[in-house]
């Protein structure tokens, strides 16, 4: 069934296309290098991130997800979109700014990313972002909102993205780390020129880290969309990962006829506030597992067990920040 981005917002499928793995060679998902077969040339992954959207979008799929940071991801969707020849009304493109990819195409690089909020970063980001995209970039959010960074309290910021959100882009917000409640709550009160700024959040929240929950209940009630990323929290929730303690996740499945991650999905997909779960495959073979989970029908027993896997989020985000890049 489709579903809109926000109360207002453009009509969007329950599962959309997250290109962060499929933009760059290296990422911190299990298993992700297997998953590129052995070439990690930019000419491999921009034929790899085409197939599986090409898979994407015959399965329905209508929101596609991309960053600055995410390698060549913008340009790989941006490349697809002119190739299947689609219009700005077929598919709806969101992107983000706020952090630069600096590894140079290298799994082993230092540094991956580099935050940067200040204004300039901004202005020059939306512009490679709108020169790639054009008329399909209809979300632009900051990239991973945070009180250190103060994107939130810098007026410059608020007001060009106040402009941004005049001309017609949904401007939102994503979120990482174990405040992601604090931060949506205050971002739930910015206004510019009397409007609210914000009319849309793409956040984490699955079977182990659930936490923001009651917030982006909140988001969704005053009209926001909600974009749930990491629904099966960088591979953890997959067959890939054997720790012991998810075998209540592995029992359900089983008892389903599913797969891990489809049950995982579902679970995310059952909640009321969620305008988009984003699928994460790198592999055709992983997207059309990832699809089962449309057909997935959790009772009450099976989601009181499955909430009892859910960890503190200083742990949740201490086990993700140790993840190594494959």
């Amino acid at each position: 069934m489709p579903r809109t981005l926000g109360a207002s917002g453009p009509t969007v499928s329950p599962l959309g296309l997250g290109l962060a793995a499929l933009g760059r060679p290296g990422y911190i998902t299990l298993g992700h290098g297997e998953d590129l077969r052995g070439d990690r040339s930019v000419e491999a992954l921009e034929r790899q991130a085409h197939e599986v959207l090409d898979a994407a979008y015959l399965a329905g799929l209508r929101y596609f997800d991309a960053a600055r940071s995410y390698g060549r991801a913008e340009a790989f969707l941006a490349s697809w979109l002119k190739a299947r020849g689609m219009r700005p009304e077929d598919v709806v493109a969101g992107s983000k700014w706020g952090y630069t990819y600096t590894a140079a195409w290298r799994v082993d690089a230092e540094r991956h990313e580099v935050k940067d909020h200040s204004l300039p970063t901004l202005r020059r980001q939306w512009g490679e972002s709108q020169t790639l995209l054009g008329p399909w970039l209809r979300l632009y959010q900051i990239h991973s909102a945070t009180f250190e960074s103060g994107v939130l309290e810098d007026t410059g910021v608020r007001e060009e993205l106040g402009r941004l959100r005049d001309s017609g882009v949904r401007v939102g917000l994503t979120l990482s780390g174990p405040r992601q409640a604090e931060v949506l709550r205050r971002a739930l009160e910015l206004q510019v020129g009397g409007s609210p700024l914000f009319s849309c959040v793409q956040a984490t929240w699955n079977l182990l880290e659930s936490s923001a929950g009651p917030v982006l209940a909140e988001a969704h009630a005053a009209g926001w969309g909600v974009i749930i990323k990491e629904a099966v929290a960088n591979g953890r929730l997959t067959a890939r990962n054997e720790d012991p303690a998810l075998r209540p996740l592995r029992e359900v499945a089983g008892a389903l006829g599913a797969t891990v991650d489809a049950v995982a999905i579902a679970a995310v997909l059952a909640q009321p506030w969620v305008s988009v779960v984003l699928s994460g495959a790198t592999t055709v073979e992983q997207l059309q597992s990832n699809l089962r989970a449309l057909e997935v029908k959790l009772g009450d027993e099976a989601r009181e067990t499955l909430r009892r896997l859910a960890e503190p989020p200083e742990t949740y985000w201490a086990k993700r920040s140790a993840l190594p890049w494959n």
